[in-house]
């Protein structure tokens, strides 16, 4: 492709360039809104209010349009500079447009691995998530997504990296097939280049009878690029969500060949495969007239014999940055593995969870955020995330813990949860725990209406926003922004989580008795039930109290219907910005998400449904 038509295509780019800012605008929430209202009372931008409400996923299509905008410039203005540059005409004589792919993708590798760790450094998102608290909530709401990010990077960098190999497989051929008598006379002569003291080579294959792929294995970029590929499959393979559930340990261990990744990335380019043209070569060998009068070489004045280097290793450029900062981020998470945890209460719960309850010098949480735990005695480097089900008001911090995995029924076992006879505290193994760290529920608070819906275990966050809400409406000193929490819990064995319903109970009682039974509203819907359940639950239908979870507030049967409770919600409060938190399942998550957009008004002056999934 020529200089034109690669010129018209930056010009296209230039153009979608509205898309781009179109999107990230849209991330501003409801200012947004009320920019498109304004542009839309002067008969600007109308169509944008309608896009808005019709896509349910416009923040995170602006942030993937972002990054793949970068992507897009990074890739053409590379391919452009190694189809057009003099210093690679004769590169290109013997690769053609491979030459281009290989380097075009090596820089959007390179751009996709300065961003692949920044979304791992939980302290610097934590510390992010804090500085951004006047920023609005849009903000926040994309640090919440950083694994999301950290996905879609991953996922960049598998594409680059197999358009690189691709190309770098084709180019060998094309080094190969130089050296033979067929490739002509100009590619046989710069093929030749390198046998006398006073040459520098071009074509790193030096015979046609060479076994390329040995050759190549013994060089430094074929032996890191086999290093990178390998590490990079078993990274990807292993990140899939069967394996990450199934046997976390897997995924777990083979991340860290993240460090080989690197290492290997950072030696790659030191190989100098490529090579081009040399700047003084340039000013003395004109390699426009040379390149079609190659047998006056070293005979006229103007074409004495090209030389050739490699180009510098660039990778480290890139990477270093993020490879400092996340060797702080460990930096830090070893310095709190070395703090004493101290465990004050072991709860074990006929539901077959483990409540812990501990302290640790210096550890100060916020509601709804979650802690990295470590057993040493079950493993010396597994590190598992759990919510903090206690509240901030509470001297203690706790976490219950459900048998889901290995990890979690050594846990049970090192603890005693399934004999008999409690051990004593001082028996009991040593903990670590990293945190506390910043989640989506910690913004309830910030709304006058927060909506917090719960689907299965995805109730534990809510834990500890419920209690703290119980601690502040206590407090007389405590001015809160929040009037208004709507709890819905969509479970299918509510026995699996009893100890939550006994907060539920405790809450209702206390709320009662504060004369606050307004404050919060809750609904639990029961998924699954046998026939004997369902004689028990008809048979005492007219009771006070609900059957199945011995609350006041009877339990709904099925699955809630989101339009209707959205409707209503719009109705209850017709112009406040009312807060949609939630932890569950995907497929459910999106339905949400639609449902918050749906019913969010373009007018800024009314409803607002800002949602927010709870993930790390």
């Amino acid at each position: 492709m020529g200089p034109g038509k690669w010129g018209s295509a930056l010009v296209v780019l230039q153009q979608q360039g509205t898309l781009l800012v179109t999107a990230w605008l849209e991330e501003m929430g409801a200012d947004f809104a009320a920019y498109v209202a304004f542009l839309t009372k002067h008969g600007q931008l109308a169509y944008v209010a309608d896009r808005r409400r019709k896509s349910p996923h416009h923040a995170q299509r602006g942030r993937e349009l972002v990054w793949l905008g970068l992507n897009l410039y990074l890739f053409i203005d590379t391919f452009h500079w190694y189809e057009d540059d003099n210093a690679y005409i004769y590169t290109r004589i013997m690769l053609g447009s491979t030459l281009a792919w290989a380097r075009a993708s090596a820089t959007c590798l390179n751009f996709n691995c300065m961003l692949i760790l920044l979304p791992v450094c939980r302290n610097l998102i934590s510390f992010l998530r804090g500085a951004s608290i006047y920023c609005g909530g849009a903000l926040r709401r994309q640090l919440d997504k950083n694994i999301t990010f950290h996905k879609m990077v991953a996922y960049g960098i598998a594409l680059n990296a197999t358009i690189h190999i691709i190309a770098h497989l084709i180019n060998i051929e094309r080094y190969h097939s130089s050296q033979s008598k067929e490739a002509g006379e100009l590619r046989n002569k710069l093929s030749g280049l390198g046998k006398s003291p006073n040459e520098s080579y071009l074509n790193p294959i030096r015979a046609y009878e060479t076994n390329t792929a040995g050759e190549v294995l013994t060089t430094i970029a074929g032996i890191t690029g086999v290093v990178i590929t390998v590490a990079l499959i078993l990274i990807m393979t292993s990140s899939t969500e069967l394996i990450r559930r199934s046997c976390y340990e897997v995924f777990w261990y083979t991340h860290h060949l993240f460090v080989v990744f690197f290492t290997g990335l950072i030696i790659h380019g030191m190989g100098q495969l490529v090579r081009g043209q040399t700047p003084q070569s340039l000013l003395l060998h004109n390699v426009t007239y040379c390149k079609d009068h190659y047998w006056e070489w070293e005979n006229a004045t103007q074409c004495p014999l090209p030389q050739f280097s490699g180009n510098k290793p660039v990778a480290w450029k890139w990477v270093l940055s993020p490879m400092v900062l996340y060797i702080c981020e460990r930096t830090v998470r070893f310095w709190r593995f070395q703090q004493e945890v101290i465990i004050t209460k072991v709860v074990t719960h006929s539901s077959g969870v483990l409540e812990l309850h501990m302290k640790k010098h210096g550890f100060k949480m916020g509601a709804g955020q979650y802690i990295f735990l470590q057993c040493p005695s079950v493993s010396q480097l597994e590190w598992h995330p759990f919510t903090l089900t206690s509240a901030p008001e509470e001297e203690y911090f706790s976490v219950h813990i459900r048998v889901v995995g290995d990890w979690t029924a050594a846990l049970f076992k090192a603890f005693g949860a399934e004999e008999k006879a409690f051990k004593e505290l001082w028996m009991l193994p040593r903990l670590a725990v990293d945190g506390p760290y910043g989640s989506a529920t910690t913004d309830i608070f910030r709304y006058q209406v927060s909506v917090c819906i719960a689907a299965g275990i995805g109730v534990t966050p809510f834990a500890s926003v419920l209690k703290s809400i119980w601690y502040k409406c206590c407090n007389p000193n405590t001015v809160l922004a929040l009037q208004k929490v709507y709890f819905y819990w969509i479970c299918r064995d509510p026995s699996a989580f009893e100890w939550f319903a006994d907060l539920l109970f405790h809450l209702e009682t206390k709320m009662a008795e504060k004369w606050k039974n307004d404050f919060l509203s809750y609904h639990i819907f029961l998924t699954g039930w046998d026939e004997s359940q369902a004689t028990h639950i008809a048979l005492h239908c007219d009771d006070k109290m609900d059957v199945i979870t011995g609350l006041r507030q009877k339990t709904c049967y099925g699955r809630p219907n989101w339009d209707n409770e959205f409707k209503q919600l719009a109705e209850n409060h017709p112009s406040n910005s009312i807060g949609v938190f939630f932890c569950g399942p995907k497929a459910l998550s999106k339905i949400l998400q639609k449902t918050c957009n749906s019913y969010s008004s373009v007018d800024p002056r009314g409803v607002q449904f800002h949602y927010n999934k709870e993930s790390f």
